[in-house]
């Protein structure tokens, strides 16, 4: 792919990719087979600046744009899709947000430990009974003296009980809609914040996700970020963000399924001749070169347009939807060229469809992403 990288950023990937199939590759069929949260990697991809990329160097982080990021997630995620999802959400909303909404002191305090991977991030939005449709959240925020009390359960929480600071979305008014969600910064070991049991998945099995549940936890006011009322504006304004990591995290697992195929049809015989020269099997390669290819310049396109101050809005939703559809074909693909082998354990191809399938899922399903795109249309028409 001849996309217009800097020779800076081709030599960081180059650099990342080599740590990545050494440190990650090598510990993820440990990981999906006993599941744990991957500190030990962690603290190296912190070290690295991968898990403050966005976050300005005056707060301890890379201060790299988007583009850069999202070639970096790409790789470790090529490598591990837990690892690029743990990334993803560290670096995304709860950074995003309190270097966009936090007070200088809330600054301060939370990004230099986040960027430097001494802190993981999470975000708490989904419910158990509610995920697109976010504004039908329970969790209330009552206001008390010199605070609030938090009452209601996220689900689906990534890095639940790992993490070490939560950004909690939660109604101040309940009858003001979208106007009553606010944002509150609650760090772990806060009393009344309790922890369910990691979440049995289809794959991702390193990325630990919970349940968290706030029974009266109690925040003092300097714990709201921004302003009351706001939380859910701002989180839908950082969305584009997440969809872009998303995307790039999708190509990732897909190229590295790509790329397994690729070479068992090149070393494995049948009939006397590798399976590639087969026409069943090299239309099938193509099919998940071109995908491949597509799903890498939406992505990179959706990176490059943010960085030039763009609402990119439709782009962020494309790029999801086609990459994380098109990863879910060429893992199947992949399974499909190695045969029986696809389906053992003893290749990675069946993990990387595992762990594709929630791309289509989290940070907007594919068919939120349909109706966003669908509207943007008209809206560029009116």
């Amino acid at each position: 792919m001849n996309f217009d990288l800097s020779e800076d950023v081709e030599l960081m990937r180059s650099h990342v990719r080599d740590f990545a199939q050494a440190e990650i590759a090598s510990v993820a069929p440990l990981l999906d087979k006993y599941p744990e949260f991957p500190w030990k990697s962690l603290r190296k991809m912190g070290e690295m600046g991968l898990l403050g990329m966005l976050t300005p160097e005056a707060y301890g982080g890379s201060g790299l744009d988007t583009l850069t990021y999202v070639v970096m997630l790409e790789e470790i995620s090529a490598a591990d899709a837990s690892h690029g999802t743990i990334m993803s959400v560290t670096n995304g909303l709860p950074q995003s947000m309190l270097l966009e909404h936090g007070t200088p002191v809330q600054k301060d305090t939370y990004l230099p430990k986040l960027a430097s991977g001494e802190w993981i991030g999470s975000f708490c939005l989904s419910e158990p009974h509610c995920g697109s449709d976010a504004v039908a959240m329970k969790t209330k925020a009552e206001k008390v003296e010199g605070g609030y009390k938090l009452s209601g359960t996220k689900a689906w929480i990534t890095s639940g009980s790992e993490a070490q600071v939560y950004l909690v979305m939660a109604k101040t008014d309940p009858q003001a809609g979208a106007r009553g969600v606010s944002c509150f910064i609650v760090e772990k070991g806060t009393k009344g914040m309790i922890f369910g049991k990691p979440e049995e998945k289809m794959g991702q099995h390193a990325a630990i996700t919970t349940t968290v549940i706030f029974d009266d936890c109690f925040v003092a006011d300097e714990q709201l970020l921004g302003k009351e009322g706001q939380g859910f504006v701002y989180a839908m304004t950082s969305l584009d963000s997440g969809r872009i990591g998303i995307a790039a995290q999708a190509l990732g697992i897909a190229r590295a399924a790509f790329e397994a195929a690729r070479d068992y049809a090149d070393e494995r015989i049948a009939f006397g001749k590798p399976i590639r020269e087969n026409q069943g099997i090299s239309f099938k390669l193509a099919d998940m070169a071109t995908q491949l290819e597509a799903a890498r310049l939406l992505t990179y396109k959706a990176a490059w347009l943010k960085d030039r101050g763009y609402r990119v809005t439709q782009e962020a939703s494309m790029a999801k939807l086609f990459s994380s559809e098109a990863s879910a074909k060429i893992t199947h693909a992949a399974i499909q060229i190695l045969g029986a082998y696809g389906y053992s354990k003893d290749y990675p191809v069946e993990r990387y469809f595992r762990d594709a399938r929630v791309t289509e899922i989290y940070e907007g399903t594919s068919e939120i992403q349909r109706v966003v795109i669908a509207r943007q249309i008209y809206r560029d028409l009116a």
